[in-house]
């Protein structure tokens, strides 16, 4: 499996509860934090909740 590049590029203030537990379970923190994880099926299934939040690349 590949590896996924994701950047928050939008602010979480205002969101629900179940979508900051998401950008936090990722290891998302702040603005314009870059993480890189495995493109597992949990990885993926978590990105697509958040998708309007971040931006995805292939690392």
């Amino acid at each position: 499996m590949g590896k996924l590049k994701i950047t928050q590029v939008k602010s979480i203030i205002d969101r629900p509860q179940r979508q900051k537990d998401t950008m936090k379970a990722l290891g998302i923190r702040k603005m314009h934090q870059t993480v890189i994880h495995e493109a597992t099926p949990q990885i993926v299934g978590m990105v697509e909740k958040i998708r309007h939040l971040v931006v995805v690349e292939e690392a």
